[in-house]
């Protein structure tokens, strides 16, 4: 019998942010952001299906599979935008990595703190393809659990130093104003979306309402902007006018999930976008001018929760920040499940009877 197979190392919440500190934020996205490169650039190594959803009139829950052949990892995630008003997160997730060569769970990880930091890094992995070449300042629509996570990731990735913030409720400006405060940024806080976009080279959108919204109209996006739009990521929830689309080259993650979920739910679908995984890969441009309009339509795609997770399990190595669940029956028999039982029956003083 191979000793502990029961035993599966679990990620809890305290050791993510401990893992987090002990890192650095910056140097946690900047190397995250590193294995997600890393895994984009092998994007054809991957089993991809779009995510399996469970939609209801409160909101959604996912499961996020892939597999490279080696590992299979997956994430259960869920979306509720109304959860804020009870005092709950609007998502919460878990994920799971397996050996694919015997199917034993390898990893068990918190992914509510892990995947704000995975969508951030990602984002910002996106706009070092596709942003301005100088760009500065980035306007970021939408001011909730999101929204810091961006911030920094750009800070870290691209350098920006200017923020330009706008929320429908203010106190969620106050609060990423307050959380950011001494990190190494200019922030303007503003009265409107029309406002916070002015002067600024990236716009990002990372509102959670799930409705088909106008977030950004199309006179608010001028030549040579890179648009990061985030929050739209289930059917019937988008941020940006149809015309907006039109005008712009757009990037996506999975264009099968894209298209069910991201803003081009908008637009038929043959509309021609473009693959994040072949800009990359240099098979495909990415910016190719200064006046063009890049949006990268993110809806987060299980290739990147791969990623992550894969991430957080090679600094465990060094770091050790887990704990060992015994979430694998692991009898002295592998056929003999039961006896496992009755073992245990008889280790018990007195004894559970084992029938009903």
């Amino acid at each position: 019998m191979i000793p502990n197979l029961n035993l599966v190392p679990f990620v809890s919440v305290d050791h993510m942010m401990k893992l987090v500190l002990h890192i650095g934020v910056e140097r946690f996205l900047s190397e995250l952001a590193g294995y997600v490169e890393d895994d984009f650039r092998r994007w054809p190594a991957f089993d991809k299906t779009p995510r399996v959803a469970s939609h209801s009139a409160e909101g959604v829950i996912e499961l996020m599979p892939t597999s490279d052949g080696e590992v299979y990892g997956f994430k259960y995630v869920n979306g509720h935008p109304k959860n804020t008003r009870e005092g709950r997160q609007t998502v919460t997730a878990f994920g799971v990595l397996s050996d694919v060569a015997n199917g034993y769970p390898v990893l068990m990880s918190e992914m509510t703190i892990l995947t704000a930091l995975r969508t951030a890094a990602t984002s910002a992995v996106a706009a070092r393809y596709l942003a301005p070449q100088g760009a500065d300042c980035m306007a970021i629509i939408g001011n909730g659990a999101q929204s810091e996570f961006q911030a920094m990731a750009f800070k870290a990735l691209l350098g920006i130093r200017k923020l330009r913030l706008f929320d429908i409720d203010p106190q969620a400006t106050q609060k990423c104003m307050k959380n950011l405060h001494g990190l190494g940024f200019e922030i303007t806080a503003c009265t409107s979306t029309e406002q916070a976009v002015e002067g600024a080279h990236i716009i990002t959108t990372v509102t959670a309402d799930k409705q088909c919204a106008t977030i950004l109209t199309d006179n608010m996006v001028g030549a040579g902007v890179h648009i990061n739009a985030v929050g739209g990521d289930c059917p019937g929830k988008t941020e940006l006018h149809h015309d907006i689309l039109l005008r712009s080259d757009i990037f996506v993650e999975y264009p099968p999930q894209t298209r069910i979920e991201g803003e081009i739910q908008q637009l038929p679908a043959d509309h021609p976008v473009i693959e994040l995984w072949e800009v990359m890969t240099g098979q495909v441009s990415g910016r190719r001018d200064p006046r063009q309009i890049t949006l990268f339509d993110s809806v987060g795609f299980a290739i990147e929760d791969f990623s992550a997770l894969r991430y957080v399990r090679d600094q465990l190595r060094s770091v050790g920040l887990y704990q060992n669940l015994d979430m694998l029956a692991d009898p002295d028999e592998p056929r003999d499940l039961f006896g496992m039982i009755l073992r245990a029956q008889a280790a018990q003083t007195p004894p559970v009877a084992v029938g009903g």
